[in-house]
């Protein structure tokens, strides 16, 4: 039996929620107030797609080991997926107006084209888009 899943939460620990509320606002996400308190946000995505924002003290409170440091450890990068190469530069270009850090220059694969920053807690977000019918083949 293949694993499907319905919906993806992907918890990310915050040092200051306000702060990164008002900055994924800037960038163009939206959020959840059902699943939103002091120590929580629920950061919509996309379709099923979701990031709890959760203040440290409540993110260490599902864990057992310690928090990684994101500014000088990496555990994950949340790659998303658009429609165009301008919708990840618009995106990207809105995060660092709103104080992220650029990560790596644009990626231009010809098939892919991709952008990444840092946002304000150092997390690595990956926008891409990926034009299928220029997917090289093999002969």
């Amino acid at each position: 039996m293949a694993v499907r899943a319905k919906q993806i939460f992907v918890n990310l620990p915050v040092k200051d929620l306000k702060r990164s509320v008002e900055f994924f606002t800037k960038v163009g996400f939206e959020f959840d107030a059902n699943f939103t308190d002091e120590s929580a946000t629920c950061m919509i995505i996309g379709d099923n797609i979701y990031a709890m924002l959760l203040v440290e003290e409540r993110f260490q409170s599902f864990i057992s080991k310690e928090i990684s440091n994101a500014a000088s450890t990496a555990e994950v990068i949340v790659a998303l997926s658009v429609d165009s190469r301008e919708e990840v530069d618009t995106i990207v270009q809105a995060a660092l107006d709103a104080g992220g850090k650029p990560y790596n220059d644009p990626q231009d694969h010809g098939f892919m084209y991709g952008w990444s920053f840092q946002d304000l807690d150092d997390h690595l977000w990956e926008v891409t888009y990926m034009d299928l019918s220029a997917f090289p083949t093999q002969e």
